[in-house]
């Protein structure tokens, strides 16, 4: 329907003036959309489900299908019609009132507006609407924080205090490989090659990658994995019977105690990622293999994670331009 509004405009944009083709664009689109109501209704939770397992089918992971799944419900929730008809300045209303009740940051109201967003695209592209609301409502600005990693020094403190040699093994590998901590816990025996020093992890959208790990990673993961008395496949279990797989929380609760005992700032998985994709720019690795072993879709996101050493600016300064 959209296709055929856009085409007849354009053969008339030659007669008409600008004011005359807006009138007539506002005009055929009131048409169309009383035409569209006149279809039979589709609840609003059906779209929601819809939209949900054409993401899976896509390869989101579930945690991100339930962050798509509470934010829209919570839109819905407060909307009171037919996703057909909510407009632009609804969702704005929405949005501002969801930041100063809940007084969350920029961030936070971003990424539910980018999620709000996946979800009218989705009806747009699928016909179910003529265009998606959110199209005049663009990036909210927030501040560039210059996230902190991980010190060498803060790296031999969390090494010299692990007592279970399993908590080693995690350490060296989330900080030699840069793994996802989803992709950590996904880890089983069989995938890693100990003599060739690598594994293979599977990503956001089960997307397969090689990644590499240090000598130190290699001694304690050998050492953990011969002392095992259990049959679990997993890579990484639990200390106590009956030795189940180690989940993402697990992991970080860990590293959270460890670097609390230590006075150590904010000590998370997620840090140990960030603090390889700086040390290995620093070190001179050309960004792009970075964003392979990261396993980065976009280099931008690269770019966000590592942060480059402010000593090596000033010294390349100093090279470059004095």
């Amino acid at each position: 329907m959209e296709e055929k509004v856009v085409k007849i405009l354009n053969e008339m944009s030659e007669y008409l003036s600008i004011a005359q083709m807006k009138k007539l664009q506002e005009v055929m689109l009131k048409v169309c959309a009383e035409n569209e109501a006149d279809k039979v209704e589709i609840p609003n939770k059906d779209f929601l489900e819809m939209f949900l397992d054409a993401k899976k089918i896509e390869g989101c992971s579930e945690r991100t299908l339930q962050y798509y799944r509470v934010t829209v419900e919570h839109l819905l929730s407060q909307m009171g019609n037919s996703v057909r008809k909510v407009t632009t300045e609804e969702i704005r209303t929405y949005l501002a009132d969801y930041q100063k009740n809940s007084n969350c940051s920029n961030v936070t109201i971003d990424n539910i507006r980018r999620n709000i967003s996946s979800f009218f695209s989705w009806l747009e592209e699928e016909d179910y609407i003529l265009k998606s609301p959110m199209r005049r409502i663009h990036k909210i600005k927030t501040k560039t924080v210059v996230k902190n990693t991980i010190s060498d020094e803060s790296i031999e403190k969390l090494r010299d205090h692990c007592t279970e040699i399993r908590d080693l093994a995690i350490i060296d590998l989330l900080y030699s490989t840069g793994i996802r901590v989803g992709e950590l816990v996904n880890l089983n025996i069989d995938d890693i090659d100990l003599e060739g020093r690598e594994c293979i992890v599977y990503g956001k959208g089960d997307k397969e990658r090689r990644v590499y790990f240090d000598a130190k990673a290699k001694v304690h993961l050998k050492e953990y994995i011969e002392g095992r008395k259990d049959e679990n496949k997993a890579l990484f279990v639990t200390l106590d019977a009956p030795y189940d797989r180690l989940k993402i929380s697990g992991v970080e609760i860990r590293l959270r105690q460890l670097g609390r005992k230590l006075d150590l700032e904010k000590i998370h998985p997620h840090k140990f990622r960030r603090t390889m994709a700086t040390r290995a720019i620093d070190k001179g690795m050309p960004i792009e293999q970075v964003q392979k072993i990261l396993g980065h879709s976009q280099i931008d996101t690269t770019m966000q994670y590592a942060m480059v050493n402010q000593n090596n600016v000033k010294t390349s300064h100093q090279k470059y331009m004095s």
